[in-house]
């Protein structure tokens, strides 16, 4: 929408320009439709949410007692530009704080910046082998809000 704008804006400026320079119409046309291509190529800037994002695929599951706790936090980070599975429960009960699991240290940065986005004091640790959620992603376990 605003590229159309900024083209209306320069095709009248050109037509004005050729009416008072004393240029033919067709070349202040020209001249115009040449500063619209100049306007239209230039990259537009990215959202803060994909500059914090990861490649990663999330996996947010709820080990605490607060129902839909793990729904609300997918719903945050699908907010912020993340890729997420669809929110499961967690049974096991050996998680007492918000905790995000990654693979291995490739994963490690990651798992970092999704701590740091949702704003919370989650630990950040490498996945224990007897955790079996998640295998591809970033496992994200909520505990409390």
């Amino acid at each position: 929408m605003l590229l159309l704008a900024v083209a209306v804006v320069f095709v009248g400026l050109g037509w004005h320009s050729a009416a008072t320079s004393g240029q033919s119409p067709e070349e202040g046309l020209r001249d115009a439709q040449a500063s619209i291509a100049t306007t239209t190529s230039t990259p537009a800037a990215s959202s803060s949410a994909t500059t914090t994002s990861t490649n990663e695929r999330l996996c947010v599951i709820n080990a605490g007692s607060i129902s839909g706790l793990a729904s609300e936090v997918t719903d945050d980070l699908k907010a912020k530009g993340y890729t997420t599975a669809d929110p499961q429960n967690y049974n096991g009960g050996s998680f007492t704080e918000n905790t995000i699991l990654y693979r291995d240290s490739s994963q490690k940065a990651d798992a970092q910046k999704v701590a740091t986005a949702l704003g919370s004091d989650a630990s950040v640790e490498q996945r224990p082998s007897s955790f079996t959620m998640c295998r591809d992603g970033i496992a994200v376990v909520v505990v409390t809000r």
